[in-house]
């Protein structure tokens, strides 16, 4: 309960500085993808449904946000969370390399999906010139982001999963 508690405002928050406080921080108008990497590192550290409903709970406020197609963002980010799941059980906690090469592989798959449903179905077809100047330096933004807030996002899981551990100790 503690964990529901804690996610939705910590969610929100997350939505709310990647629409608002880092437009301020895009460099070339290029800003971090600060909701792939709590659905990603949520999704490493407490399994497939986490991920999912954590995805799926950040983009639908992106959706709600954003102007545009209603669960556009929610469904990309619920597959997201979900396959980052899978590596639950082969994932060391304190390790970064796979929490970047995740958001690196997650933050691709979302930029295609951008590009397919927001530019290729509208005819315009230059996929290097988006890859080059969008793409690219999304995630490498999100990546050196990513160096710093993974570490908060492990201690508050770690935080979390004691506090629960407590909680079912009191009642058994």
């Amino acid at each position: 309960m503690k964990r529901k508690l804690i996610m939705a405002p910590l969610l929100l928050l997350t939505v709310i500085f990647q629409c608002s406080v880092f437009q301020i921080f895009s460099v070339a108008s290029i800003k971090p993808n600060l909701l792939m990497i709590v659905t990603v590192s949520f999704a490493l550290m407490c399994g497939r449904k986490t991920g999912l409903y954590t995805g799926f709970a950040g983009g639908l406020m992106m959706d709600l946000l954003y102007p545009g197609t209603l669960g556009f963002h929610a469904l990309i980010y619920m597959w997201i969370g979900w396959a980052c799941g899978y590596f639950f059980r082969i994932f060391y906690d304190d390790d970064i390399k796979t929490p970047l090469l995740l958001v690196f592989f997650a933050d691709l798959a979302y930029g295609f999906y951008c590009y397919i449903l927001t530019f290729l179905l509208r005819g315009r077809v230059h996929f290097f010139f988006y890859l080059k100047r969008i793409m690219i330096p999304e995630v490498v933004y999100t990546l050196l982001l990513t160096l710093v807030i993974y570490g908060a996002l492990y201690r508050l899981n770690r935080w979390l999963a004691r506090s629960d551990k407590r909680s079912m100790d009191h009642f058994a």
